[in-house]
């Protein structure tokens, strides 16, 4: 059974119009790949630990491990890369799902 991939980023956005660029084609790459948003910059609050302020979060759900990282390096992928470059400073990692438990 293949686990879910999940693609987490953090970015801290400095300049928000060109941000709307990279997010119009990343939006566009994910899709492209079968990826959906879970989590899309809401309002996020610290409940726990020592957490610096995470000015925006985003958890897209991919069929698989592979799958995400086959997202993140494709070519639709990097152009969004590319454009968002001085926009914002971003962490992303990708991480492996639960399987179903009951």
């Amino acid at each position: 059974m293949n686990q879910k991939g999940y693609l987490i980023a953090e970015a801290k956005v400095g300049d928000a119009a060109a941000y709307e660029t990279y997010k119009a084609l990343a939006q566009a790459a994910i899709a492209e790949y079968g990826g959906r948003y879970l989590v899309r910059g809401g309002a996020a609050e610290i409940l726990e630990g020592k957490w610096v302020n995470v000015p925006r979060l985003v958890i897209v759900e991919f069929e698989s491990v592979d799958q995400a990282r086959r997202f993140y390096h494709s070519a639709a992928y990097q152009a969004a890369r590319e454009a968002r470059l001085n926009a914002a400073e971003m962490n992303m990692l990708v991480v492996a799902g639960v399987d179903n438990l009951i």
